[in-house]
This record gives C-alpha cells, sequence and structure tokens, in this order.
C-alpha cells in the first residue's frame, strides 16, 4: 500500500518534481516537504528503501511522520537512519494510537527510547512522541535544542528530567495522561513556553519555581491529586487559562484573583474549604462539585472555634454493603467501582446508606425498543429520601462501538415510572487496560441506577403559542407545532433511527427499495393536539421529489402494542419537495417512508423493524482443562467471539461456537444439560438444572457452572451435551429427538447444542470421590450473611487443585504448616486440600468475616471462579434466610423491586 507524500505548497506537490520507484508492496510516491508513514503498516520498511535509493527530493523534507505500531529492532534502526537521509525535518511524528484493541481503544506504539542520533537534527521543531511505551524521556531530547513544541501525551513517564530546562526556545509541552509524581524544578527556566497541559497524571505537588514561567499563558493541571498550590502561581503574569478541576484542593493562593489576564479559572470537584472573596463573584471561576457547597467569604471563625475538617473519602470494599453520611458529606468509591460525592449540606441528620449491585432482570430494567444496557442496576437506599443538596453520582461503563446518532444517559425509577437524567461523559484514569468511562449525573434522591444506550433524543416543552422541534442526529427531520395546538403546555420528545439500505434491500431482494430515518414521536398529556402538527421527513435514499414514482411511496405508522404497522398513506397529504416529505398528524407514535414496488408493506416494515433491533450471537461452551466439570457458557455478538475464544482457549477447550442465532436485547433464553450430564449445585439462577440468561449485547453474558452425572465414569468416559433454548424455563424441556425435529421451524424454541465430554475416572479417582470422611461437622458464617457449610466446603476443595497452596498462604497459614501437610498427606492430593481447608475453617468458627476472607484469598489467588460460587452460595442462603422469618413474622418486607418479580441472582455457582 502507497505512502503519502505531499507539499505543504501545491507546486511543491507537482507531478514534475516527483520521482516514483517500486517497493515489493507497492508503487511509493516522494515528493513535496511531507512524508506520512502512518495510515498503513511497513512504514519504517518502506522508509530504509527510501534512503537506501539516496533521493535528492528526501533533502527537501520538512516533515515526517511515522507510526511506531512496528518491530521495535527495525523501528530503531529505521530512526538511527533519519539524520542522515531526512537532514531538514523540522516536525517529527512518532506516535502510537493508530491500531486499536477488540473494545476499540487506542494502543500504544512499541516506541521505548531514540536513537541518541536524533539531536543531530538542528532544525527539529516540532515532536510528538504520543501514545507510545515511554518510561523515562530520551536522554537525546533534552539536547534538540531548537524544539518549539514537545508532546509526550499517552506514555508511561513517572518523571521528566531536569535536562529538560535546556530547551531555549519550548513554547509548548503536553504531557498528559502520564504517570508523573513530581516535576523538575528546572521546569521553571523555560521562559519562553507558553502553553503547558499536565493533566491526569498523579501529582500531588508542585515546585514553586513553576512560578517563573512568565510567558506561559495556558497551565492544565486538572485530574491530579494535587493538595495545595504554591503561591509563585500568582506570579505567572501572562496566565489567561488555569484548568485545576478534580484535584484535591483545600485551598487557592489568593494571588490568583489578581492575575491581569486571567479569563478562565475552573476549580471544580475540588475539596476547597475557602475561596478568596476577589474570586467568589468573578464570572471567569467555576466552582461547582467542592465539598461545601456554596462556598462564601465568611469572617475567620473566632478563637477557640473547631477547625472545618476536610470531607470524608471512604474506599468500600466488596463486603461492605452500607456506609454513613453526615452533614459535612463524604466522597464515597463502591466496590462495584460507582462513585457518589454528598456535598457538605446534602443531609441535615446523620444517615445510613445501603446499596447493592442487582443483575439486570427484564422485569428490572426497562429498554425501549432501540436500547442497549451498558451496565448492572445499582439499588441505593434509601428510597425517595429527598436530599437538600444533589448528590453526585458515576457509574462506570464500556462505550459501544457505534455512537453515531446514539447517546449515553443514566436511566432511574421515580415514583411508579422511569426516565433519563442529563448525563454528562467522563474518560477513566489512563491505567485500565481498555477504555472505560463514567456516567455523571446528579441525584435528587435515591433509587435504581443504570446506564442506557439510546438513539439520540431531542425534547422540546410546547406552549400554546407553538414551537419547531428539529433533530441533532439528522437535522432533516423536523415537527411543527402551530399556535393553539395545545391548552396546556406538554412535553414532547423525539428519537430518530437510521436503517442501513443494504439490510433493506437484501430483506426485500428490490435493489431500488429505500427507506427514510424511522421517527418516534412521544409526548405527556393528552394524546391528540387541537390543530393538526407538521411532521416533516427526508425522502427515502436515492429518491428525490422530482423523480420518484408517488405509487411506490408508503408512510407507515406504528402504535405500540399492535403487532403490525399500517400504511396510512391514503389517509394523510404528502406535500413532497425535492429532498422532504411533509404531512399532517393530530396524535404522535412511529412514522416510516417507504420507497418500494411491493403493495402489501406493513408485513415487510415488521420484519425491517426486528431486522434492526437483532443482534447477531454465537453460543459457546467450553470446558476447563484442568477441571473438565467445569463448563463456561457464554453468548457473544459475533463480532467477539475470535477474539473471546483467543484469550480463554489457553485454560479452556470444547467445541466450535454454534451457528449464528439472532436474539433481541434483554432476551430471556436457558442452557439445559442432556444425555446424562447435570448441573452439580443447587444455583438461584438455576431451575431444575437448567441455567436461565438473559441476553444483553453489550455486557458479559458468561456462566461457570459444574456439572455432574449418575452415569459410571470408572468404565467410560460420559459423553454428554448442552442445549441453548430461547424463553424461559419451561415445565418440561423437549426431549432430544424432539427437539431435533423443531429445530427448522421458524419459531423454535431451540437454538443450539454442543458436546460435553467428562473423561473416563481413573481407579484411584473414583475411590477418592466416594471415600467417607470423618470430619467434625461445621458451619462457617451466620444465617443473616449466609452460611457456608461442610458440603459447600467439600465442594470448594474439589475445585482448588494445585492452586490449594497460594490459597493458603492468603488465608494466613504460616509456610511451614503447608509443609507438614504436604508431608502428612504425601500421596493425597484431596486429603492434602481437605485437611488445610477444614483446620483453617475450624479455627474460624464463630469469627466475624471468615467467609470474606475465604473470598479474597480465593481472587488473590486467581481462583475468581470458586470465589463467584461461594457469594452465589452466600445471597442464596441470605434469601432463603430472609423469606423463612418473613414466613413466620419475625421481620417486616424489604423495599419491593419494581418490576413483576424480584430479581434473582446471576452469579455463577454455589459450592
Amino acid at each position: 500500500m502507497a505512502a503519502v507524500v505531499e507539499g505543504l505548497e501545491p507546486e511543491a506537490a507537482a507531478a514534475e518534481d516527483a520521482v516514483e520507484t517500486t517497493v515489493d508492496a507497492g508503487p511509493l510516491l516522494v515528493g513535496g516537504n511531507r512524508l506520512s508513514f502512518d495510515l498503513h503498516p511497513g512504514g519504517c520498511r518502506r522508509l530504509l528503501h527510501l534512503c537506501a535509493q539516496q533521493l535528492p527530493q528526501l533533502l527537501q523534507v520538512e516533515f515526517l511522520r511515522l507510526s511506531t505500531h512496528e518491530d521495535p529492532q527495525l523501528l530503531e534502526a529505521t530512526l538511527a537512519r533519519v539524520p542522515w537521509c531526512l537532514p531538514r525535518l523540522r516536525s517529527l511524528v512518532l506516535k502510537g494510537g493508530q491500531c486499536r484493541d477488540a473494545l476499540g481503544a487506542c494502543l500504544r506504539g512499541a516506541l521505548t527510547t531514540l536513537p541518541a542520533g536524533l539531536s543531530g537534527l538542528a532544525r527539529l521543531a516540532h515532536l510528538d512522541l504520543s501514545f507510545n511505551s515511554l518510561e523515562t524521556l530520551p536522554g537525546c531530547v533534552p539536547q534538540m535544542r531548537g524544539l518549539d513544541a514537545l508532546l509526550l501525551s499517552h506514555n508511561c513517564l513517572s518523571e521528566l528530567p531536569e535536562a529538560l530546562g535546556a530547551l531555549p526556545g519550548l513554547t509548548f509541552l503536553a504531557v498528559t495522561h502520564n504517570r508523573l509524581q513530581t516535576l523538575p524544578t528546572a521546569l521553571g527556566a523555560l521562559s519562553t513556553l507558553q502553553r503547558l497541559d499536565l493533566s491526569k497524571n498523579l501529582l500531588d505537588t508542585l515546585p514553586p519555581e513553576i512560578g517563573g514561567l512568565g510567558s506561559l499563558s495556558e497551565l492544565n493541571l486538572a485530574s491530579n491529586r494535587l493538595q495545595s498550590l504554591p503561591a509563585s502561581l500568582a506570579g505567572l503574569r501572562s496566565l489567561r487559562l488555569l484548568l485545576l478541576h478534580s484535584n484535591l484542593l483545600a485551598s487557592v493562593p489568593a494571588g490568583l484573583a489578581r492575575l491581569p489576564l486571567l479569563t478562565r479559572l475552573d476549580l471544580r470537584d475540588n475539596q476547597l474549604r475557602e475561596v478568596p472573596p476577589e474570586l467568589l463573584d468573578a464570572p471567569f471561576v467555576r466552582l461547582q462539585g467542592n465539598p461545601l457547597g456554596e462556598v462564601s467569604a465568611d469572617p475567620p471563625s473566632p478563637p477557640g472555634t473547631p477547625p472545618v475538617l476536610e470531607m470524608p473519602r471512604l474506599f468500600l470494599t466488596s463486603y461492605l454493603d452500607s456506609f454513613p453520611v453526615t452533614p459535612r458529606g463524604c466522597s464515597v468509591t463502591l466496590a462495584c467501582g460507582a462513585r457518589l460525592q454528598f456535598p457538605a449540606g446534602a443531609t441535615a441528620t446523620p444517615i445510613t446508606i445501603r446499596y447493592r449491585l442487582l443483575p439486570p432482570e427484564p422485569g428490572l430494567v426497562p429498554l425501549g425498543p432501540h436500547d442497549a444496557l451498558l451496565s448492572g442496576v445499582l439499588e441505593l437506599q434509601p428510597h425517595g429520601v429527598a436530599f437538600q443538596q444533589d448528590v453526585g453520582l458515576w457509574l462506570l461503563f464500556v462505550p459501544p462501538r457505534a455512537r453515531r446518532f446514539r447517546e449515553v444517559v443514566v436511566r432511574t425509577r421515580t415514583d411508579d415510572s422511569w426516565g433519563d437524567l442529563e448525563t454528562h461523559l467522563e474518560e477513566e484514569a489512563p491505567t485500565h487496560p481498555f477504555q472505560r468511562l463514567w456516567a455523571h449525573c446528579q441525584v435528587p434522591h435515591f433509587s435504581w441506577f443504570l446506564v442506557v444506550s439510546r438513539p439520540v433524543s431531542n425534547a422540546c416543552l410546547v406552549t400554546p403559542e407553538g414551537t419547531l422541534l428539529c433533530s441533532s442526529g439528522h437535522p432533516g427531520v423536523k415537527v411543527t407545532f402551530p399556535p393553539g395546538a395545545t391548552e396546556e403546555p406538554r412535553r414532547i420528545s423525539m428519537q430518530v433511527v437510521h436503517m442501513a439500505g443494504r439490510e433493506l434491500r437484501a430483506l426485500l431482494g428490490e435493489p431500488g427499495a429505500a427507506v427514510s430515518p424511522l421517527l418516534c414521536l412521544s409526548q405527556s398529556g393528552p394524546p391528540s393536539f387541537l390543530r393538526p402538527v407538521t411532521v416533516q421527513l427526508p425522502l427515502p435514499s436515492g429518491t428525490t421529489g422530482l423523480s420518484l414514482d408517488r405509487a411506490c411511496l408508503h408512510l407507515l405508522y406504528w402504535a405500540p402494542p399492535a403487532a403490525t404497522w399500517d400504511d396510512i398513506t391514503a389517509q394523510v397529504v404528502l406535500e413532497l419537495t425535492h429532498l422532504y416529505a411533509r404531512f399532517q398528524v393530530t396524535h404522535f407514535s412511529w412514522y416510516w417512508l417507504w420507497y418500494t414496488t411491493k403493495t402489501c408493506v406493513g408485513g415487510l416494515a415488521r420484519k425491517a423493524w426486528e431486522r434492526l433491533r437483532l443482534h447477531r450471537v454465537n453460543l459457546i461452551a467450553l470446558q476447563r482443562r484442568r477441571d473438565p466439570e467445569q463448563v463456561l457458557l457464554q453468548c457473544l455478538p459475533r463480532n467477539k467471539v475470535d477474539g473471546t475464544l483467543q484469550r480463554l482457549l489457553e485454560r479452556y477447550r470444547g467445541p466450535e461456537p454454534s451457528d449464528t442465532v439472532e436474539m433481541f436485547e434483554g432476551e430471556k433464553f436457558f442452557a439445559a444439560f442432556e444425555r446424562g450430564i447435570d448441573v452439580d449445585a443447587d444455583r438461584p439462577d438455576c431451575v431444575d438444572g437448567r441455567v436461565c440468561f438473559v441476553f444483553y449485547s453489550h455486557l458479559k453474558n458468561v456462566k461457570e457452572v459444574y456439572v455432574t452425572t449418575t452415569l459410571d465414569r470408572e468404565a467410560q468416559a460420559v459423553r454428554g451435551q448442552v442445549s441453548f433454548y430461547r424463553g424461559t424455563v419451561p415445565v418440561e424441556v423437549p426431549e432430544e429427538a424432539e427437539a431435533a425435529r423443531r429445530r427448522k421451524g421458524a419459531d423454535a424454541l431451540w437454538m443450539a447444542t454442543l458436546p460435553i465430554k467428562l473423561p473416563r475416572l481413573r481407579g484411584s479417582e473414583g475411590q477418592g470421590r466416594r471415600a467417607s470422611l470423618s470430619l467434625a461437622p461445621l458451619n462457617l458464617g451466620d444465617a443473616e450473611t449466609g452460611f457456608l457449610t461442610q458440603s459447600n466446603l467439600l465442594s470448594v476443595a474439589g475445585r482448588l487443585g494445585p492452586d490449594w497452596p497460594a490459597v493458603a498462604l492468603h488465608l494466613g497459614m504460616p509456610y511451614r504448616e503447608l509443609q507438614r501437610i504436604r508431608h502428612e498427606f504425601r500421596d493425597d492430593l484431596d486429603g492434602q486440600i481437605r485437611h488445610m481447608l477444614f483446620s483453617w475453617a475450624e479455627r474460624q468458627a464463630g469469627q466475624p468475616g471468615a467467609v470474606g476472607l475465604l473470598v479474597q484469598a480465593l481472587e488473590q489467588s486467581d481462583r475468581q471462579d470458586v470465589a463467584e460460587e461461594v457469594r452465589a452460595v452466600l445471597e442464596l442462603g441470605r434469601h432463603k434466610y430472609q423469606d423463612g422469618i418473613r414466613r413466620t413474622g419475625l421481620a417486616s418486607e424489604d423495599p419491593a423491586v419494581p418490576g413483576p418479580s424480584p430479581p434473582q441472582s446471576q452469579e455463577p455457582a454455589q459450592a
């Protein structure tokens, strides 16, 4: 693929100045003063080839772009040739980030250093090393005395060298998204520096020398850990922009208010306890999100007054489900990743907040036809208690790939209805292996919260004077409300959904078929308007009002919960312009323009609308290599199958994924083990041995279960299977023969069947499994938080295998005791594990937190699968305990979960 070489001036790229040569990968064009090798792979090899040709045009090149997603040795060899081949280089861009992982996040380049010879580029003024793997600044960079701009963002730098102060002409320095903890004092020697970006690092202090940056006009220190600022900042007399939001500042220097050119000062989301009075009324200062709420210029407290304490910051572990909030406020990070910020004065009296993360169930998750769920359900209690100031809520989610014409919102329940909150998206700290975002909103009271992706929604308030509502996703979609359309103000919302033309043509088998965007209109108040409302839709793509055949144009209407779309073309007057169709209606629902030669369009529209909402998925069933009784079941979107299998096949093995099937967002299905295999546990998400699922396209639809068999595994291996069926678990799953006869039906419940094989047991294994145990009965935990019984602990012991020493050490057992157990049970691995686990459990009997310690040890030993089973056991025990005390009248009912039935936990297996 060709590298692109372009000139700053059109004349410089003229054909007569170009020299064409040939590389085995294709033709290369060299000309002008720019070389761009970052668009396609193999850029290093191509540049080396050009250098080997010793083309005279290379002496004119001043701008070079080169991708660092290359072999490190090849990259180093190529850069070593640059000073000799391109001596007049003024701009050098060595960026990563062109490649992305399976989730769409930018990957860092392979660059970790630079050849010393690059310091010989005497004319170099612009150096961009962003999105790489630099841990230290290459030594040649401070020697590039002509540098004007240096970009180091998205690397792994923990410090900058003092030698950086030797760059006399530097005007722009960007080191955002790194790991800087300190700054060099020599930074203050950069007297020409005008723009400095140090945001999203780990800085907790600034050197006083930073006040020596006399030419600095923009300074970005947002998203660090700054607790104070040096007074020398007030000496930055050229400063116009100062960003300090998302730090831990408790105060700011009073001198900032006297900076003569300052036009913006962002102090949001800090811990400010006092602000200079001059800044309080300044229009360019932003103070939202500080713990004391409205900051006032009160006079100093008299002697003897207790000092104002800093806002508490709480970080909850996975074993805490409640926390206190006082009138001082607090900042809380929950174990599930959510964050809460209670400003001072949010509550007048101390209150205990409880939370739980619920698995998404269709009865609990309200989704529109084109919505997608991006998170679990966070419940915050007590419900309905109004706070005196809004509480900040941040929910983590992985952003969807398809973002065009879509937006992300936080959805919550108020009274008896669900609504969407005004939501702002923020980037997470760059330490996570893949990109995640925060959905941030302000909440006046607590309820249930979840993150949803929906088509872009536009809304307006229609008054008796009339108004105009336009779609921000498609400007051609408009709704005009004439004066007198309503007597009382009513709120109108609009969503526009797009359908790819190729999907429609494939469905209809008609090359000329086309549709407009799908329009959904909804309103509050009476169902009809007093005067007709004019709706404008773009004509189907590829058609115009001057050339289309009106007999092929159909206006379709759908009113939920009807099953079909109605053709209302004959009932309205369609006014056509060159690009748009207009019509009038008196009540709102769904509208769609079709252009097709078909006559019965309503049924086709229903199929097309279903196609819009269907996801193509594959089902997998894998068995753990070291423990075939552990089976992983997962439903994956088709585009994620290969990447997921590549990660799993180191630890699991199994058959190829199922054929592609189609599923709706939020559709229920279940897995049934057949032919002698059954689930080896009592699970809250398991009904008669059938494991229940709900498909959500952006969540992990995965469960790990342990299976067993009643067949004789000492005689031969057991060859069973797992089948996936749509819907909820029926009273009877069809027999295999009957299911096979139904597989070709259009509405068949059966989706796929995958083989499961339990290998033959050797004699010693079979005897060990049947051997009776002489272990004293015990229960670990308590009835309210959940028990682990002797049977549960035996099941856990049976899963650990050779990982048991790591679990024992994380449980706090001394290494000498491990050696004694190994010696005492030299030829009996099961005996070693059981003795370790039960001897520890006996010592923990009656001790609070013992079960939590076991779960933590399992997670630290990389046995998350067993840890999740233990959690499922505890959750099931808590449900049974609460049900029992309710039946005996010893406790009142918990607040009801909205929906037809309380959600059941979907945590993997009970041990």
